[in-house]
């Protein structure tokens, strides 16, 4: 499995200096699994890169997953080029976020006077399926399913193949129960032993004294998630709007020193635009 960060960033694109080491565009990430089968993990602003490489290699077939519906995780969908080819072939797979159906979810983002082009006029073939709340597959890969902490409610996901297993959860407030989500127990127990995990790291904990309810994790909570459930790697994910590069630099500094006093061998790292993982 083949894993790529097209966009890290959470609740707006960003741009300027201090943000070029890990990038200003919103949530999506890249799966190709063994069978060369491509899977989208939300369509924030990355997702235009992503659609312009896709053409560049021909690929046309693909399968698109939501975490959840707000703005940040869907605003890049009308920019992803291949859905303007009739070639192209997309899955959709939805889930219950807003007691609708996933076509109706995204073609909010391309309603009039917002955008010029209406969801049901362009030209490739996208088929879309019901709620996914237990496992499912796509190609070679097993996909769990997961209630995120989050307003809203929401999904993460455990990706596996071959035995290999990567673990995504954005949007997920370890801290705080929201309507629909679980205890910190729960994600431990779902992130056992993962190869790769990506948690949601917005905050600080100078932060999350005005910020807690608001559905993001204090990044030292996400790290103690990893050590508690015994990860390999672990991604700090879903930056700040407001938080630049060395400001990450020094959060990931502060989770390796941690880390090593714990005696741990956990890899962490903050997750970044471009980056690429193999399992």
């Amino acid at each position: 499995m083949i894993i790529r960060c097209w966009g890290a960033r959470g609740s707006i694109p960003v741009c300027g200096r201090k943000y070029l080491k890990y990038g200003g565009c919103t949530t999506c990430m890249e799966l190709v699994g063994r069978d060369g089968r491509t899977v989208i993990v939300d369509a924030g602003t990355g997702i235009r890169s992503l659609g312009s490489r896709m053409l560049k290699e021909g690929r046309d077939r693909s399968s698109l997953i939501f975490t959840h519906a707000h703005m940040d995780h869907m605003m890049g969908f009308p920019f992803f080029r291949p859905i303007y080819f009739k070639r192209t072939r997309l899955e959709l797979f939805g889930c219950p976020f807003s007691q609708e159906g996933i076509a109706k979810m995204i073609s909010r983002t391309m309603s009039p006077p917002s955008f010029p082009v209406n969801f049901k006029d362009v030209a490739a073939t996208i088929n879309t399926h019901g709620p996914c709340l237990s496992r499912f597959r796509i190609g070679s890969m097993a996909v769990t399913p997961i209630r995120l902490s989050h307003p809203g409610q929401g999904l993460g996901y455990d990706f596996e193949e071959k035995g290999r297993r990567f673990v995504f959860l954005t949007d997920n407030e370890l801290t705080y129960k929201h309507p629909g989500g679980l205890e910190f127990a729960d994600y431990r127990d779902f992130c056992e032993g993962a190869d790769v995990l990506f948690h949601d790291a917005e905050f600080t904990a100078a932060d999350y004294r005005r910020t807690r309810t608001w559905g993001h994790s204090v990044y030292t909570e996400a790290l103690r998630l990893a050590l508690e459930a015994k990860v390999k790697r672990f991604g700090l994910y879903h930056h700040n709007q407001e938080r630049g590069d060395a400001a990450i630099d020094r959060m990931v500094a502060r989770c390796r020193r941690i880390i090593r006093r714990r005696g741990s061998k956990l890899d962490c790292f903050a997750v970044r635009a471009g980056m690429q993982l193999e399992l």
